[in-house]
């Protein structure tokens, strides 16, 4: 009986083999009308978004949804690589949790690029050396990633994806936890474990680092010091994970953004990112919010940095529902600009793609 099952399986597995490479045959061939028309760029997330639900409602189980999306994005990761093979850059070095949600989120099938700073990840995208880049914009603990939104400022790139991952911070090191002097990793992630590094230390320094699998790198190579970081990133650098899921709220999630030269599609269920600064004035902003709320415009996020132009001045990065090209969000934008100093529009993308 058992070999029988068995039989049934490899026979499936063979078909299953033959299917993947029938589809694959048509790729190439979509792959072939793009390159011909120059009209849809090798990453759609609208087409990506359509591709997702469709499985998902095609599934009637025994298998979890999840299963089967991580089928298909390997699926979609080798497709890039039969039209074109994308190249991605992400907050380096190897094992940071840019890193992973870039390799989660795109797959075995592409290229990435690792850099030394968020802005670096901005720079090649802008210069085309790269296709897309992944970086972290707030977490749900720590709140905005002040270099991301920093480099939205003066940069030319636009959004055209979001995506969600469960973040678990880690104390690694290769010394007792009561050895540890220097304890690196990123700002944002200290604020993330703030409570538990204040309970459990005394006398240790933190010590700011480019990302967290840079830390790794730097405790990995001193005397009595820690990173705090992922286990993939304790793997990679060898070192010992000694306390493990140590954020201060255990629903722990960080928000990653896709950004491209290429504008994109509606999906039918899209944000709009804008970036404004307001004339300075009494009520500006008020005035601002009220036109959003008067066209039936929810607001999801809303995050300020002050100008580094000039002193008192702030810009307001928020996300706005639908997508640049519905009408009511193009009559709002014409009224907004009446009271904005700067107004930009930063990219529109289907909303909350989960990856894990």
């Amino acid at each position: 009986m058992l070999e029988e099952l068995r039989q049934q399986i490899d026979q499936i597995d063979k078909e299953l083999v033959e299917l993947i490479n029938r589809r694959a045959q048509v790729v190439v061939e979509v792959g072939k009308c793009k390159k011909n028309t120059g009209v849809a760029p090798i990453y759609a997330p609208d087409r990506e978004k359509v591709v997702f639900e469709k499985i998902c409602h095609l599934n009637k189980g025994p298998l979890p949804n999840r299963t089967f999306k991580a089928i298909w994005r390997e699926l979609m990761s080798g497709s890039f690589f039969l039209e074109r093979p994308l190249r991605i850059a992400y907050l380096g070095p190897s094992g940071s949790f840019t890193h992973a949600a870039a390799t989660t989120k795109f797959g075995q099938s592409v290229d990435y690029e690792a850099v030394t700073d968020i802005r670096s990840i901005f720079d090649e995208v802008s210069k085309g050396h790269c296709d897309l880049g992944v970086v972290p914009v707030e977490n749900s603990c720590g709140g905005g990633v002040v270099e991301t939104l920093d480099a939205f400022v003066d940069s030319d790139v636009m959004i055209c994806a979001e995506m969600y991952m469960s973040i678990h911070q880690n104390l690694l090191a290769n010394c007792k936890l009561e050895e540890i002097e220097n304890i690196y990793s990123k700002p944002e992630v200290f604020a993330q474990c703030r409570k538990w590094l204040s309970s459990t230390f005394k006398d240790a320094k933190t010590i700011a680092a480019a990302s967290t699998a840079r830390a790794a790198q730097l405790a990995s190579k001193e005397r009595n010091a820690a990173a705090i970081g992922s286990k993939i990133a304790a793997e990679l650098y060898g070192l010992n994970t000694v306390c493990a899921s140590i954020e201060d709220v255990p629903n722990n999630v960080t928000r990653f953004l896709v950004i491209s030269k290429e504008d994109t599609r509606p999906s039918g269920d899209d944000k709009t990112a804008l970036l404004f600064s307001t004339a300075h004035k009494a009520g500006a902003l008020v005035d601002v919010l009220e036109i959003f709320k008067r066209h039936g415009l929810n607001l999801s996020t809303i995050e300020s940095r002050p100008s580094k132009k000039r002193q008192w001045e702030y810009y307001f990065f928020v996300d706005v529902s639908g997508h640049r090209r519905d009408d009511n969000l193009i009559e709002a934008m014409q009224e907004v600009k009446e009271h904005c100093l700067q107004l930009s529009i930063l990219g529109s993308f289907p909303r909350n793609m989960n990856i894990n």
